[in-house]
């Protein structure tokens, strides 16, 4: 028996709106936290979380097999953030590091408690897409493959690289 998403894919195909914002309401929160662990800036997750919804509902007709919304979702959401990240270092690559960071003011208060979001910060953001949707969205390793198009061997290394960069910074910080 098809899921309570699997109905609502499917009615959302037929044009039903309510379906359609039910759906995108399911899963905004994950979406968010994901793109946000791969971008690190909340102003760039949201733009590409209205990306990704965008594309959804233009898209959402094709997708063959309702049950795998969920997957497709994130696969999407994978791609525009990696899309983003790409045009922002070329664009950041444009300008000068060192006017940037004298234009900045210092911080005159403590950095907030250290977290796993904080600490998955430092890693790739390849490894922060694997660390995120495993470990946060909880999806199995043969998930987060599908999900970001790259082979299980690829996800096991990112797991890996991303898991040795949260122990250095957790030793940085006193932490190990």
């Amino acid at each position: 028996m098809p899921s309570d998403e699997t109905w609502q894919v499917l009615r959302a195909q037929t044009g039903d709106r309510e379906a359609l914002n039910d759906l995108l309401a399911g899963i905004q929160h994950g979406l968010y936290r994901f793109i946000l662990s791969v971008v690190s800036d909340r102003a760039l997750a949201e733009d590409v979380l209205q990306e990704v919804f965008l594309r959804i509902y233009r898209k959402l007709t094709w997708l063959d097999d309702p049950a795998a919304f969920r997957a497709w979702a994130y696969r999407i959401a994978s791609r525009e953030a990696f899309r983003l990240l790409k045009r922002e270092r070329r664009w950041s690559a444009r300008q000068s590091d060192e006017a940037l960071l004298e234009s900045l003011p210092a911080a005159a208060e403590d950095p907030p408690p250290l977290d796993f979001a904080r600490l998955v910060d430092n890693a790739s953001p390849a490894s922060r897409a694997v660390l995120t949707l495993h470990y946060l969205e909880g999806m199995s390793l043969d998930e987060v493959a599908a999900v970001l198009g790259i082979a299980l061997g690829t996800v096991k290394s990112r797991l890996a690289y991303g898991l040795s960069a949260l122990r250095r910074a957790a030793k940085e910080n006193g932490l190990g």
